[in-house]
């Protein structure tokens, strides 16, 4: 249940039945009602929820839009409002609803009766998909890995929590040039850690991780794989390595709170043939031309700066072939939304990949790009520089292992995606209310302190029903029942609008709201009728930050 849209649906069919009284009785003259907003509006001072309606009737009634707005008014004022207290026109013709407690005292009742389901919208018949993280399994995860599992996570629990069928998956990135690169660095090691004098390509991967991955193999195999031909050895190196990067990388993954439902090999796509296929399919529909040995997608009718190349002069496809294949794959699979999570350097990929779906035949609005922003790591207020090729990197265990998992996950979905994050790891690892992740986590811990008090005390909780809620009269405490009303549809908009950072900013504003009444009010001692409403608040306050936090994977302990 959603107790926004529920009463916009409820003020929409008062602005309805008004409009249609009014046309009935000769006062406006219109074909249709147009598609008008009733929403909530900036300033608290225009009420509670806004409409416009009269402002678009205003050229096909031909009356001034304030006067068609008091027609409308005066008919709605005929009708029964048991929770509207007063209605206003504002500026050129805004018709303001102003709302009386009623609805807010429905709340605690809706709250207790789902628990951890409260903001969970009606289940939808729409399946959708989110990719995120993909790394290259040729190194540790970095810190655009993690915030884009972070974001990539959350996205996948807020689309779930809005009723969405939610599937999440890697993308493994074990064929192409990167892997051929991956293949050389280890051969390479293996030769020089087992007696030979050979130089490290250029552009090899020189992190530690790799030498730790050839040591475990010599540990393992000591020089046997010398003797086998180099083809062979060199396939075997980095089948070895692969499988133990993946490994990695789920575990990793795993300890940061995400586990995928399904690991997408890239090599399969090319020992399927579905590249092949993909290519002929272009070539076939006329997206796909010949130019100096090399085959080139016109993306460029599809609003791209410039064609692009699926397979070089050497024959072998680039990695945009393979990724063109791979989202063919996800729409035959019966997904009717596909998300994925890239850093912004893939800015320039989105247009061609929007338009080789357009190409096969795919609405390219059911593809839709999340891009994310760098992170920047500061410690000591200086910048923690990284490097992935000279193995400086701080990786996602190191980042963990200082800050802890709910600090660091909270951090990279407390700012937009497209926004550059400055991640303070001494902020992070503060235990104050300066610390964003602490604070809301202290807001949580304060309730259930305050329940362990009452159990010391012998107070019970009586059941909602039972419980006078219209004792919470106070602006503190009606401000606490707005926040928490408006849970259901902030995750509606966050899903909608792709927006995870919604949910981080709701739950730090709830922890403020509770702070506050904690500061003004008591909720125990108090006469007893009070208290119980108050305890009746501070439970469902207690529902709604542990089922935020759910949602950015973050947890919600009972003490700090």
């Amino acid at each position: 249940m959603n107790p926004i849209e529920d009463l916009q649906n409820y003020l929409a069919d008062m602005v309805n039945s008004a409009l249609n009284e009014a046309r009935d009785t000769g006062q406006i003259e219109f074909a249709s009602i147009p598609d008008y907003v009733i929403e909530v509006p900036r300033e608290k001072g225009h009420g509670d929820f806004a409409s416009n309606v009269a402002m678009l009737l205003a050229r096909e009634a031909h009356k001034a839009p304030r006067q068609i707005a008091e027609i409308i008014v005066n008919q709605i004022n005929r009708q029964p409002m048991d929770r509207i207290e007063k209605v206003e026109i504002a500026g050129p013709g805004f018709i303001n609803f102003f709302l009386n407690n009623n609805w807010l005292y429905e709340i605690p009742a809706l709250v207790k009766s789902l628990g951890a389901d409260y903001g969970n919208n009606p289940r939808r018949n729409f399946k959708v998909q989110v990719e995120f993280v993909s790394a290259n399994p040729t190194g540790n995860l970095h810190m655009g890995n993690a915030r884009g599992g972070a974001i990539g996570d959350s996205m996948a629990n807020i689309l779930a929590r809005a009723g969405y069928d939610v599937e999440r998956e890697f993308y493994i990135n074990d064929a192409g040039n990167q892997i051929e690169i991956f293949t050389e660095s280890l051969d390479t090691r293996y030769l020089q850690l087992t007696g030979h004098d050979i130089p490290f390509p250029e552009n090899g991967y020189a992190g530690q991780d790799v030498v730790e991955t050839v040591k475990g193999l010599i540990s393992r195999y000591g020089r046997k794989l010398q003797e086998m031909p180099r083809e062979e050895r060199r396939k075997f190196i980095v089948a070895h390595a692969l499988e133990e990067k993946t490994a990695y990388i789920k575990e990793t993954l795993c300890k940061f709170g995400i586990n995928y439902d399904v690991w997408f090999s890239e090599r399969i796509l090319h020992e399927s043939g579905a590249i092949d296929e993909i290519l002929d399919l272009l070539r076939d529909k006329g997206y796909i031309y010949e130019q100096e040995g090399a085959w080139w997608f016109k993306s460029t009718q599809f609003g791209d700066e410039k064609d692009e190349v699926v397979v070089r002069a050497n024959g072998i496809p680039t990695y945009f072939a393979a990724d063109i294949a791979y989202h063919r794959d996800k729409f035959e699979r019966g997904f009717d939304w596909v998300i994925n999570v890239w850093g912004a350097d893939h800015h320039g990929h989105v247009a061609r990949m929007k338009g080789a779906m357009e190409a096969l035949g795919y609405n390219p609005e059911r593809l839709d790009i999340l891009l994310m922003q760098l992170v920047r790591l500061y410690r000591g207020g200086n910048i923690v520089r990284m490097s992935k090729r000279t193995g400086t990197t701080v990786t996602l265990d190191e980042l963990v292992e200082e800050v802890g998992r709910d600090a660091a996950r909270f951090f990279f979905i407390m700012r937009s995606p497209d926004s550059h994050l400055d991640f303070d790891l001494d902020l992070a690892k503060q235990q104050s209310q300066e610390n964003p992740v602490y604070y809301v986590q202290y807001a949580y811990a304060r309730i259930c302190s305050v329940f362990r008090q009452a159990a010391a005390s012998g107070i019970r909780l009586p059941d909602a029903g039972d419980v006078d809620v219209a004792r919470l009269g106070e602006e503190e405490e009606l401000a606490l029942l707005r926040k928490i009303a408006d849970f259901p549809e902030e995750i509606n908009i966050a899903a909608r609008t792709m927006a995870p950072h919604r949910i981080a900013r709701y739950v730090l504003e709830l922890a403020g709201l509770l702070h506050s009444f904690y500061n003004h009010h008591r909720v125990l001692q108090v006469e007893p009728a009070l208290q119980n409403a108050r305890l009746l608040l501070m439970d469902i306050t207690r529902t709604t930050i542990k089922n935020s936090l759910d949602i950015l994977g973050v947890n919600a302990p009972e003490r700090m």
